[in-house]
């Protein structure tokens, strides 16, 4: 029997200086419906990761403003997001690396290691804008009215010490080949944007004077400074592995498997080309395939607490319960350009597509079911999909379009059940077939909305009309 198939994805490491945003949460239910799509129906082997990014600026300055230290700060902030995993309904097998881990300290300093004696590391005294922000230095060309793009409010401090610098610049020929064939960059806007980044590149600085920032992972070598957070952080799709100190996994995913990388649009920069680049200089294979998503927004702003738009993801959980709020992620969060969302457009989501739709659909076709089938069954699992079924759109990580189509086959069978009547005729034949059907759609869910998948085939198999799916909102 050949060998499975090896596919590795991960997320970006969230930040753990705020609460888990909706962002977020899109993106690791997006992957880990890729995830359970890959593993489920198409039987590969599957790595999937996430975790969180815990050093840097930003999380140093916060820690001391609440008379905390550092680590017991970013492991109160890492508490939420491991709830915010089991809230999501995320697969178990989800590995979560953490920056503070020692496995990945020794991971990001083995990574340094290589790159220095590579002759990619050299210090260098600078002087600059940086905006704790985004944890990085503004080029004068980038600013905005003098601001960072990213972060119109926050004062740019301007920097000036002696760091270590990652010699980008000699890797451009490297980095063009890349993102022009051998590193597949989706959507193709994503492609263009890493193109122009290499037009004007510059080495980058890759450490902080340690006496103004001790809360990072200390250069190898230099007890003087501390590692730059994105160098940092990027390293966690090495160390989540287990690299360096086994390559077992490191080898079947990461250098054999195929790699993809989720991120959102304002991370090309850092996943596409620093990222790339870091690899090159450590002699490591490149990511494979990274898919950059848009932002959620709400009533055509940014999500801002000053605004008082932001949506949590627990108030999500808590209004819509998990399947339904897999599904609002999934179905109505464009995976590709900025999606605006409202409670009211959450609701009228809700109550049109699960409440009246899918709910409402399982709810007709198995009282039919229990009134009129007495033979319970077992499915042909591998002949469950319609001929027609999409698979294309899951290649190409549009779960949006598959989900889709999805709804438009439960609209045709809840048209087909207004049409032929079966409560009148009582025809066993016809209510086998709508069963068959609605079996169909509980195995096609299955990747976005897996316990409701199971209840549906449960219940299919079983001839038993199962528990309201989806209640009304303040029923």
């Amino acid at each position: 029997m050949p060998d499975k198939k090896s596919f590795y994805i991960t997320t970006t490491l969230p930040y753990v200086n705020a609460d888990p945003h909706i962002g977020f949460a899109f993106e690791i239910v997006m992957a880990d419906a890729i995830a359970r799509y890959r593993r489920d129906e198409l039987k590969e082997e599957v790595f999937f990761s996430t975790g969180t990014d815990e050093h840097g600026l930003k999380i140093y300055q916060k820690a001391l403003a609440q008379g905390k230290d550092p680590q017991l700060y970013v492991d109160e902030y890492v508490e939420k997001f491991l709830a915010l995993k089991i809230k999501l309904g995320i697969h178990e097998d989800l590995n979560f690396i953490r920056t503070t881990n020692p496995l990945h300290i020794k991971a990001a300093m083995e990574l340094w290691n290589r790159c220095f004696a590579n002759k990619y590391i050299y210090p260098k005294k600078y002087k600059g804008l940086y905006c704790i922000g985004d944890e990085a230095f503004i080029k004068e060309t980038e600013l905005v009215n003098g601001r960072c793009p990213n972060h119109p409010n926050v004062e740019l401090q301007e920097i000036e010490e002696e760091n270590y610098f990652f010699k980008l610049t000699a890797l451009k020929q490297d980095l063009e080949r890349l993102i022009n064939k051998g590193h597949e960059i989706k959507p193709e806007w994503a492609k263009g944007q890493a193109s122009n980044f290499l037009e004007n590149l510059e080495d980058i600085s890759i450490s902080r004077d340690k006496s103004k920032m001790p809360w990072g992972i200390p250069v190898p070598n230099d007890d003087t400074q501390v590692m730059y957070v994105w160098f940092d952080a990027l390293t966690s799709y090495l160390s989540t592995l287990g690299w360096p100190d086994t390559e077992e996994l490191f080898d079947k995913f990461w250098v054999n498997g195929e790699t993809l990388q989720l991120a959102g649009k304002d991370q090309v920069r850092f996943q596409s080309i620093i990222w790339q680049a870091m690899l090159f200089a450590a002699n490591l294979e490149p990511t494979k395939k990274v898919f950059y998503h848009g932002f959620v927004t709400s009533g055509g702003h940014k999500m801002s607490k000053s605004l008082g738009n932001v949506i949590n993801p627990d108030e999500l959980l808590e209004r819509y319960k998990t399947e339904a709020t897999r599904y609002l992620l999934l179905r109505h969060i464009h995976p590709i350009e900025d999606t605006d969302v409202t409670w009211k457009r959450l609701d009228e989501w809700y109550e049109s597509h699960l409440v009246n739709g899918l709910g409402n659909l399982v709810s007709r076709i198995m009282k039919l079911a229990e009134d009129n089938l007495v033979e319970e069954r077992d499915w042909d699992t591998s002949g469950y999909l319609f001929k027609d079924y999409p698979a294309e759109k899951m290649e190409e990580y549009r779960v949006d379009l598959v989900m889709e189509y999805i709804w438009a086959k439960i609209g045709l069978l809840d048209k087909d059940i207004q049409e032929k009547k079966p409560w009148e005729s009582k025809d066993k034949e016809l209510i086998e077939d709508l069963v068959l059907n609605l079996y169909r759609i509980g195995r096609m869910i299955r990747p976005f909305m897996p316990e409701t998948s199971k209840i549906i085939i449960e219940a299919t198999k079983s001839n038993k009309k199962p528990e309201n799916l989806f209640p009304r909102i303040n029923a």
